[in-house]
């Protein structure tokens, strides 16, 4: 027989925190696969199953369709057309928003760099946009763009 003393010698250790802690996240980084392996199909049925209830409040009609029923963007801009005579004194040219809706910028386009704006401002109703253009050449016309940024109210 095996002496008492002898059989404590021989008696297995307690495992160290550090183990206990090292095989706790083995187990669970095991498990986790297991887990998402059995989630991911449920997510693949919730996903077609939210699809259908989408198409459901949508009546059927088609990403294009619904876009189609969206009101027109509330801000938008106009234009009108400028020509000023070579030497003429400086001459204000207004653009102005649809009836009911208000600007809120404006501007123009100097493509042959031949004028100089004075001055650009909304109208005292705030329904169009002034600028008060002088030509610097004595001699030549120029012509441009005049532009209104607009708001839908």
């Amino acid at each position: 027989m095996i002496d008492p003393a002898e059989r404590k010698r021989w008696r297995p250790r307690r495992p160290s925190p550090a183990l206990v802690i090292a095989l706790l996240a083995l187990f669970v980084a095991l498990g986790g696969t297991a887990v998402a392996a059995g989630v991911v199909p449920l997510a693949k049925r919730a996903l077609v199953a939210n699809t259908a209830l989408n198409a459901q409040k949508l009546g059927g009609l088609t990403g294009q369709q619904v876009a189609s029923l969206a009101p027109p963007p509330n801000v938008y801009y106009k234009t009108a057309a400028w020509t000023l005579a070579g030497g003429a004194d400086p001459k204000d040219f207004t653009v102005s928003c649809d009836p009911g809706e208000h600007v809120i910028s404006g501007g123009y386009d100097n493509p042959d760099g031949g004028v100089l704006a004075q001055d650009t401002h909304p109208t005292a109703d705030y329904t169009g946009w002034v600028v008060n253009l002088s030509d610097l050449s004595p001699t030549v016309d120029t012509s441009g763009t005049l532009y209104a940024v607009c708001v839908r109210t």
